[in-house]
């Protein structure tokens, strides 16, 4: 052992047992959420019949620029300029669309890859919201690798109307990880919250971010605890709207392996159709996953419609310069979408490596 990797280990014990913050946070089974308000409060009608609702991932401000942990490349920070460009895309992008209530995943918050920015706050400043929850899906004060540093991304729910009763709930760890991975490695999570609509003080939104390269089984542990917390709601008489990215494919889907496709330079996969699958890449076992959820609550594209043209409703990729390839995106409800509403907005291309989805619910009595 040099004496060079005896002072790191010593220094980094000595952070983690003498600094007043955890190297990586931990999280009860459910806690309360941040809540933000936009400096600026906007007009909101007090009438209407339906709502639109949307769910994105944003790939934390990075757009489609190849990073080191999804998209095969080198990069594993990026700079303030463009972490800023990616975002004025993103909330152009949304205030073109104009949904009522917003679900994001990966929204950093004070990230060392991101260039500290609290994208949270720029958000939802730089929209027409009036208010916003966020959860850490991953809170690390130094992640002693690859240069990633200080980690802080969160899920988000944004709504033109006030919002209340926010929780986040935790989701199993994954368990196919040794201990030191794992205790530095994000915390899949839930966020709920109620929607203070006039009228109507029973609505709920929910977001979700499951596990996208866990080998074990804990994404479809993660997937169980989605369809229990829409089932506590629905049970007790509440409206929900609910979706985000799932991980995972739609029921009936034609293509389940992606190995050969995500596979980068260097790697080897099935070489004699057989051998290793690529972490995130095959989503053969887990085509049943999602059929419960399809049958109790009404997703915004309905079987039906995604057989008949799978590749409208693709919205994610890994290959930074690649069309999108798969579907892992949704948005589900109990009471009833407008028919021919839901769109996959394929046109925004260049903002994340996942697409938005929208859909509008109608609240006619």
């Amino acid at each position: 052992m040099t004496k060079t990797f005896t002072l790191f280990i010593m220094v980094l014990i000595g952070f983690i047992f003498y600094s007043c913050e955890p190297m990586a946070t931990g999280f009860n089974d459910i806690e309360d959420a941040q809540y933000y308000s936009a400096d600026i409060i906007k007009f909101v009608p007090d009438t209407f019949t339906s709502l639109k609702v949307m769910t994105w991932n944003i790939r934390f401000g990075a757009g489609r620029l190849p990073w080191f942990g999804d998209a095969c490349g080198s990069r594993v920070v990026f700079t303030e300029n463009e972490i800023y460009s990616n975002l004025t895309a993103i909330v152009n992008r949304i205030n073109l669309l104009k949904p009522d209530i917003l679900l994001l995943q990966e929204v950093d918050l004070n990230s060392k890859r991101s260039a500290y920015i609290d994208q949270v706050r720029w958000i939802l400043n730089h929209t027409y919201f009036n208010y916003a929850v966020s959860a850490y899906q991953w809170k690390a004060q130094f992640i002693p690798s690859d240069g990633l540093g200080r980690l802080e991304e969160t899920n988000m729910i944004l709504s033109r109307w006030n919002l209340t009763d926010a929780h986040r709930i935790q989701l199993a760890l994954r368990n196919d990880q040794d201990e030191l991975t794992r205790y530095f490695y994000e915390r899949c999570c839930m966020l709920n919250c109620k929607v203070n609509l006039p009228h109507n003080n029973n609505f709920y939104a929910v977001n979700i971010h499951t596990s996208a390269f866990a080998t074990d089984d804990s994404k479809y542990k993660h997937i169980v605890s989605f369809e229990k917390e829409l089932d506590r709601i629905n049970n007790m008489g509440g409206i929900f709207v609910a979706g985000g990215d799932l991980n995972t494919l739609p029921p009936n889907t034609d293509t389940t392996d992606f190995c050969m496709q995500d596979r980068c330079p260097g790697e080897s996969f099935h070489t004699s159709n057989s051998g290793p699958h690529k972490e995130g890449s095959n989503y053969a076992p887990e085509q049943n996953w999602l059929n419960s959820l399809y049958t109790k609550y009404k997703p915004a594209v309905t079987t039906n419609d995604y057989i008949m043209n799978q590749y409208k409703y693709f919205s994610h990729t890994d290959r930074p310069t690649h069309f999108w390839d798969r579907t892992l995106d949704y948005l589900f409800t109990n009471k009833s979408w407008i028919s021919n509403s839901e769109v996959t907005h394929q046109e925004a291309f260049s903002e994340s490596d996942h697409c938005p989805v929208s859909v509008s619910i109608s609240l006619s009595k």
